[in-house]
C-alpha cells in the first residue's frame, strides 16, 4: 500500500514543496516558543504556576 501512495504522490505537480513547508511551520513554531519562554517574566511564571493550587468557589463543589 505504501509503494501504490509513493508512486501516486510522485504523479502529482509541485508536491516536493510541502514536506518543506511542514518543517519550516515546525522549526519556527518551536523557536518562537523557545523564545517566549527565555523572555517570559519571572512573576507570569510564577503567577501561571500557582494556578491550580489557589482555590475559588467555582472550582469546589460542596
Amino acid at each position: 500500500m505504501l509503494k501504490f501512495v509513493k508512486n501516486h504522490m510522485e504523479s502529482i505537480t509541485g508536491i516536493e514543496i510541502y514536506p518543506l513547508i511542514s518543517l519550516l511551520i515546525f522549526f519556527t513554531f518551536f523557536v518562537v516558543l523557545f523564545w517566549w519562554v527565555l523572555t517570559a517574566k519571572k512573576a507570569y511564571i510564577n503567577k501561571v504556576s500557582n494556578i491550580p493550587f489557589e482555590s475559588t468557589s467555582n472550582n469546589q463543589e460542596s
